[in-house]
């Protein structure tokens, strides 16, 4: 097949031609947004799940359909080593220019844009990563504390109080939200509860490694009543094919049934790597139906480039230690693995461990389905390591 009209799209967060098996989520979603933006109630979302099954797509797909009703995004991935007022600043700032542009009541819209000058101003000593100018002379008083957890629900409430005078809502979406330090998750878990006593039209989706549940849940008590969590899996075996057939058929290739269920089979209906083994079944197929036997040699060039770049980068951030952690998990099978097993196979003590361990789910490599057990986060990773890695020591 000609590579130039191959449909389907690996990468990271990367649109697939087919968003298949999401619909009853991004309904949940949308009314939720209505609602809110109609002053009505709704809970915030939390989207989890493991690498791969598509919750950075989710979150761009739910934007847009929010965008095309009017209502403003702010948008942040939460990057490793940055604070969350330096990455919310500049993107909040082009959300209220957004509604500077076209606002029907300036006050509110004004007083929010006064409300970010004194956050910025009174916390870039706290955190030196601020970087961005200000559009306005701060209002003494509103958001200059440099307490992130007053100045924050302060500036959330100006913001959702410009949204609600212009009839719109806010709302912030955050992709890698387990990267946010825990003292700074609990002031924007703190202003958004404010917000929402307030009934201001101001809400967040947020996506993130399934150990944003421990970590939102000990940030604040309250959390479980203020967020909708919601798990991000694997497609079921129908939403898989369809994810994998439909691109093909819109360019008029077929796929023979045995390809498509090998294809499912081996990538256990992982979003991300369908879209790997269709883009690599693509181009090594010369004619229509794809056959089971250029399925079979596309998962052997998906894996292949897989090794090279989704899972050398990863694994290439570890240190010696780390690896070797993570290579007797893989020794132990696909997981999850009680921490006591992990530690005789490094013929050492479970405490002695426990550093690695965390440093691993600070990496959002590892994390815990429950208590003492550890399981990736990436799947097919266990293999890999395998791969790379063929004897344990």
């Amino acid at each position: 097949m000609d590579p130039r009209n191959n449909p389907y799209a690996p990468g990271a967060g990367t649109p697939p031609p087919e968003l298949a098996g999401r619909d009853v989520l991004i309904e949940r979603v949308s009314i939720a947004l209505d609602r809110i933006k109609n002053g009505r109630s709704a809970r915030s979302f939390i989207l989890y799940g493991l690498r791969g099954v598509g919750k950075t797509v989710l979150l761009r797909k739910v934007r847009l359909d929010a965008e095309s009703k009017g209502l403003l995004s702010v948008v942040i991935e939460a990057p490793e080593e940055r604070s969350l007022p330096s990455v919310l600043s500049p993107s909040l700032r082009s959300a209220l220019l957004r509604l500077r542009r076209g606002a029907k009541v300036k006050e509110t819209t004004e007083r929010a844009f006064k409300a970010l000058a004194g956050f910025i101003k009174g916390l870039r000593i706290k955190y030196h990563d601020i970087e961005i100018g200000l559009d306005s002379d701060p209002e003494e008083g509103l958001a200059d504390t440099g307490d992130l957890n007053i100045d924050l629900s302060e500036l959330l409430e100006a913001a959702g109080l410009a949204a609600k005078d212009n009839q719109t809502a806010l709302v912030i979406y955050i992709d890698e939200l387990q990267y946010i330090p825990k003292n700074q998750l609990a002031a924007l878990i703190t202003a958004l509860h404010h917000a929402s006593q307030k009934q201001l039209p101001i809400t967040m989706i947020g996506a993130g490694l399934p150990q944003i549940l421990n970590q939102i849940g000990s940030a604040k008590s309250y959390s479980e009543r203020l967020f909708e969590f919601v798990s991000i899996d694997r497609l079921d075996v129908p939403s898989a094919k369809r994810a994998l057939i439909i691109p093909a058929v819109a360019e008029g290739v077929e796929f023979e049934e045995e390809a498509v269920n090998t294809i499912v089979k081996e990538t256990m209906g992982y979003p991300y790597f369908l879209q790997e083994w269709g883009k690599h079944s693509w181009n090594l197929a010369t004619e229509s139906p794809i056959s089971n036997h250029i399925a079979e040699q596309a998962n052997i060039v998906a894996l292949s480039e897989l090794d090279e770049s989704f899972f050398r980068v990863r694994l290439d951030r570890l240190t010696p230690q780390e690896k070797r952690y993570m290579r007797a998990m893989a020794e132990l099978g696909p997981g999850p693995h009680r921490s006591g097993y992990i530690a005789e196979k490094m013929s050492k003590g479970t405490t002695s461990i426990a550093t690695i361990r965390n440093s691993l789910i600070a990496k959002g490599m590892i994390y815990s389905p429950s208590y003492g057990e550890t399981a990736f986060t990436v799947p097919l990773f266990s293999e890999f390591l395998k791969r790379i890695i063929p004897n344990f020591q």
